[in-house]
Parts: C-alpha cells; structure tokens; sequence
C-alpha cells in the first residue's frame, strides 16, 4: 500500500515503526466495512486504547471541538472526570445510535461485571451521504461488535476502510489515515499516534507539504456540481490522539486543541458545515482514575506521573505533524468509489499531484 511519505513528501518527524496510532504499546484498531450493491458505502472504526484485554483500565483524556456540527458521545463525562475507558468508535452520522449499542453488548458479553453499574461509551462521526444511503439503517449492533472483535495491533489498512468507507476529503476520496512520532524526553522516548476518519475539505484548498496543489487540480470535481446540496468542505472531520506519555488530563485536552494546526497544515479552513471533534488519550498512569466509586479497601489518594508543562512542547508538535501526514495518507491510499445515486468521488490523481507538490 503506497503511503504520503513513500512519494518523497517532506514531512516532518520521526514515525513509529508502522507509522500509526498502533505504534502506541496496547492500542488496537478493527475495523467493519460494508460495500454492497450501489448505495451501501460505510462502516465502523473501532479503537481500543488498552487492547481488548484492559479495556475496563481508564486513561487520562480530553477532547476539543473546532466546530460542533457534528456528534462524539460521551463528551460531558470526560470532561467532567478526565477519564476515559472502553472501545472508541467512529462511524457514519445516522449511525451513532447501533454503535453505542453494540460496545454496550461488546462489554457485556465480554465483562459483565464492568456493565454492572453504567457505560457512557464514545462513539463519533462524520457523514457520508454522497455516496452511502445515510437513511438506510445499514450499520447494526452486530457490526459495532465485530470491529471491536477485529481489532489489532501492528500496521492498519487505510483509505476507504471502517467508518471512512463512504467519506470524501477536498472532492477526492477520503476516510481513514492514520500516522506517528517518536518524540525524545529525557532518556525516554514516547510515541505520539493519530487516527483520522477525513471527509472534511473544498478542492481548490488542498495544501501538501506547503504547496497549495488544489487549485491545480480544480478539474473532475463532481462534488461541485452546484445542483448537490451540501457546499464545498462540508462533511466533518474526526481525529483519534494517543500516546503512551504520561499526561494529565487537562494536558490531553491540550493536545486534541493542537488537531486543528494539522489539518490547516492541508488547507482546510474549517467549514461552518463540518462537524470538527477530537479526541486525546494517555496510556501512561493505568492504576490512575480508577475509583469512581471509593470502597473500603481503596487507597484514600491516587497519584499521577505527568510531563512538566514546560516540556510539552515536542508533543505539540508530535500532533500537528501526524495529522498531517494521516489525512494524506487518508488521499493516498484510495481509488475511486461509486455509490449512492450514482455519486462518482475520484482518487487523488497522484502523478499530477506530485508535480504540482
């Protein structure tokens, strides 16, 4: 699979290994993806920040939103708490609703003891009705369940897998990237990982490696055509960041604000018509945030190892230069897709894009 930095892109950092958010120790990420006759072109994105095998292990976490037209569950507790656990999911917009249901029976089946008192699960998404019947109730319970079931760690597909199946991103073919980097602290080394579901974007904005290519390539944009109904750049955006630094909430949340400075890094303006929400978490710390409700035998304090603030900076970093580099590689590794009502959304024309880049 061809890959942004395979074609030469000068992209700053140094990436993990496979060069995505698994490279993070214990994330795993599956993935459901439904192809079916001409109107069905969606799925599901399953992240688990601890693997399967500690899911019910709370992370610290935060979250940001450049703009709200758009939907992540389970926002007000973790801003109210800092505390996130469970798989995350990212999806298409009218399907919120079975995926929340599906890590319900997810957890159920596999813990019922981490159900006995609530769940609020995390589930976030972006529309792709131009090529998907987003008024088709497509994506059930079930599909929730098997990305969770399918997920792993190592190198990840991309492109139009899972929830970006049916997603467009600057009129081409968009969906899922995924990227990281390796930031130095002290004699530690952490990675810093993003997964972005990109349906975000207006062809004549697209930037690459600094090189405003998009207005180069104005030409076979059928999502232009003035008769469709959603104006250039409209769709969302959704952006998955982990690390394995020890970072305290509010810090998490500092670095899901750090999102935006990377997609703008690819042009994007941030349409009033795309719903822009992140997400931030931290393996580090996994006997922290555990104790919601205190039993006899609790340790009446908990403790936190954290990056001084005024290190924090080469995270910030980290952040901008992987979202970057996942939205591209979200444009690289597709072709064309035909769907719903004939919708036809090109591939990224990768040799004219390079010249102009």
């Amino acid at each position: 699979m061809t890959r942004a930095r395979d074609l030469g892109l000068a992209l700053g950092g140094k990436p993990g290994p496979h060069n995505a958010i698994t490279d993070i120790p214990g994330v795993e990420v599956g993935y459901t993806t439904l192809i079916e006759g001409s109107s069905v072109r969606t799925g599901v994105t399953a992240i688990l920040p601890r693997g399967r095998s500690h899911f019910d292990v709370p992370c610290s976490a935060g979250t940001f939103s450049l703009n709200g037209n758009g939907e992540m569950t389970g926002r007000a507790w973790l801003a109210e708490t800092g505390s996130l656990m469970l798989p995350v999911l990212i999806t298409s917009t009218h399907s919120v609703g079975p995926c929340h249901r599906g890590i319900i029976d997810w957890v159920v089946r596999e813990r019922p003891d981490a159900a006995a008192e609530w769940l609020l699960p995390v589930v976030a998404e972006t529309w792709d009705g131009y090529l998907n019947d987003v008024n088709a109730p497509t994506i059930r319970t079930e599909h929730a369940v098997a990305a969770i079931d399918a997920a792993a760690s190592g190198p990840i597909a991309e492109g139009s897998v899972g929830g970006g199946t049916g997603m467009t991103c600057y009129g081409f073919k968009g969906g899922t990237g995924t990227s990281s980097r390796v930031v130095a602290h002290g004699a530690d080394s952490y990675t810093v990982g993003a997964l972005v579901q990109a349906n975000f974007g207006s062809r004549p904005e697209l930037t690459v490696a600094g090189s405003p290519v998009g207005v180069a390539l104005a030409n076979d944009n059928p999502m232009a055509d003035t008769s469709w109904l959603a104006p250039a750049g409209a769709g969302s955006v959704i952006v998955v960041i982990g690390t394995d630094a020890p970072l305290l909430p509010g810090q998490c949340t500092a670095l899901a604000r750090r999102v935006p400075l990377g997609l703008a890094r690819t042009g994007t303006t941030g349409s009033h018509f795309s719903g822009d929400l992140f997400l931030a978490f931290s393996t580090a710390n996994a006997g922290a945030l555990t104790s919601h409700f205190p039993r006899p035998d609790d340790e009446p304090y908990e403790s936190m190892r954290f990056i001084p603030w005024g290190a924090i900076d080469p995270f910030f970093e980290a952040v901008v230069q992987a979202v970057e580099e996942a939205v591209l590689n979200a444009l690289v590794a597709n072709e064309e897709m035909v769907g719903h009502r004939g919708h036809r959304v090109p591939a990224l024309p990768l040799s004219r894009w390079l010249e102009e880049a």
